[in-house]
């Protein structure tokens, strides 16, 4: 198909699909080229995954998500993927491929993170958990999709001998049709992001590509003359003083001031994709630089005496709150239950200055995410899924070799369509 003929196809944003049947919620018109990278994003939570595969060039053609409050949250922020409420262990390849239109070793990339509560060690680890099912399954799709390449993150616990087993038999299904790159343990401050989260990525590529592995490899690791962002840059320009009764999505709807002229700040505030972001949410942020995400919580006066007192580091020993060290990184944000298991809130980190916890916008900032990027409109559910994303920064360091490798597979024979031939940011 040649680059300057455009078709229109039917693209359904959003969709129920099962093994056997797939009924249409909506669909519209969407212009489509071809040549741009895409990808499909499972277990596609908020959507740091996809918002990193978006900076990086790809199109995300489609994220699966099983919980309602996160499918709500990508689907506001993906407008333009087709989206799929979806039990990732009840779909099949062929379904997947049938619901996006894209033909069997077309996809380039299929990413995701797995869950991980069974792996986690700060859940209760369990080899047994079903949902490290979930972990294979992933790399059952990859053998019935055949991507050109598969990106999966986890926590770094699940390399323990405990599930040895676990990895073997997930990679067994793609041994014979894909190159695993060594795993990658990856710190986000070390790739620009302002928090220490570590987790681990299972990268691999098809045999039959002409991609040398050494080089993605190097592509991969951390730049040297990365900037290394701290907490205090990361906040500059939130507002501090939050009021306790800022409770609700209008509430927290505040002004920033305009962030630095650094690698950060423009992350922050501009570089949208096309056909990504709320257009409520990115208007209300270009027009006035009004941002979502400050609503505040109701300490006691008890609580606020102790936290008052809390030097950068240390710890509420009621609590087990950590004041954040402005010279410093964040600690990884926890997610807390979901209600499945308790609904348990985790503990949030103490602001660096004042007495309290920080906000949803503030936890997004730590974890590398820009200032348009709306989350839930209530606390609960926005920690939740800012505790569960991938660094954007990290995922958008990691898919950008892979969208080079992609794009220059493209140019040479015609895979699949997309919305766009090449990456414009607004």
């Amino acid at each position: 198909m040649n680059d300057a003929i455009r078709t229109t196809a039917k693209f359904p944003p959003e969709i129920h699909l099962g093994k056997s049947e797939l009924t249409v919620l909506h669909s519209r018109a969407m212009p489509v080229v071809s040549r741009t990278p895409v990808v499909i994003d499972l277990f596609a939570g908020g959507g740091g995954l996809s918002l990193g595969a978006s900076r990086a060039g790809f199109r995300v053609a489609a994220a699966i998500e099983l919980d309602a409050h996160a499918f709500e949250t990508h689907s506001r922020n993906f407008p333009g993927s087709l989206h799929l409420n979806q039990d990732i262990g009840a779909l099949d390849g062929e379904s997947l491929l049938k619901a996006t239109g894209i033909e069997r070793g077309s996809l380039d990339g299929l990413i995701g993170g797995p869950p991980c509560q069974g792996f986690s060690v700060m859940g209760r680890r369990n080899s047994t958990d079903e949902r490290n099912d979930l972990f294979g399954h992933f790399f059952q799709l990859v053998a019935e999709t055949q991507p050109k390449f598969y990106l999966a993150e986890n926590v770094p616990n699940i390399m323990t001998a405990g599930f040895t087993q676990v990895i073997a038999a997930a990679l067994v299904t793609v041994k014979d049709d894909y190159i695993q790159l060594p795993v990658l343990k990856i710190k986000a401050s070390e790739y620009g992001a302002p928090t220490t989260r570590t987790r681990v990525f299972f990268i691999g590529f098809r045999r039959d590509l002409n991609w040398d592995p050494v080089l993605l490899l190097n592509a991969l690791l951390p730049g040297k003359d990365t900037r290394k962002v701290t907490v205090k840059e990361a906040l500059a320009g939130l507002p501090e003083v939050v009021d306790e009764n800022w409770q609700t999505e209008s509430d927290g709807l505040r002004e920033v001031e305009p962030p630095q002229d650094s690698a950060f700040g423009r992350h922050l505030s501009g570089r949208i994709p096309a056909g990504v972001g709320d257009p409520v949410a990115v208007k209300l942020y270009q027009e006035g630089r009004k941002v979502y995400g400050s609503m505040g919580t109701r300490h006691s006066k008890e609580l606020v005496a102790r936290y008052e007192i809390l030097k950068a580091g240390d710890q509420d020993k009621v609590s087990k709150a950590v004041r954040l060290d402005p010279d410093g990184f964040c600690p990884t944000l926890r997610a807390g239950t979901a209600s499945d298991k308790g609904s348990y809130q985790a503990v949030r980190p103490i602001h660096p200055k004042l007495p309290r916890v920080i906000t949803p916008r503030e936890a997004a900032r730590l974890q590398g995410f820009p200032d348009w990027f709306a989350f839930h409109r209530t606390k609960w559910h926005s920690f939740r899924q800012i505790g569960n994303s991938v660094s954007p920064i990290v995922a958008e360091a990691l898919l950008k070799p892979l969208h080079n490798l992609s794009l220059e597979d493209n140019s040479e024979k015609v895979g699949v369509m997309s919305v766009e031939a090449d990456i414009v940011f607004q």
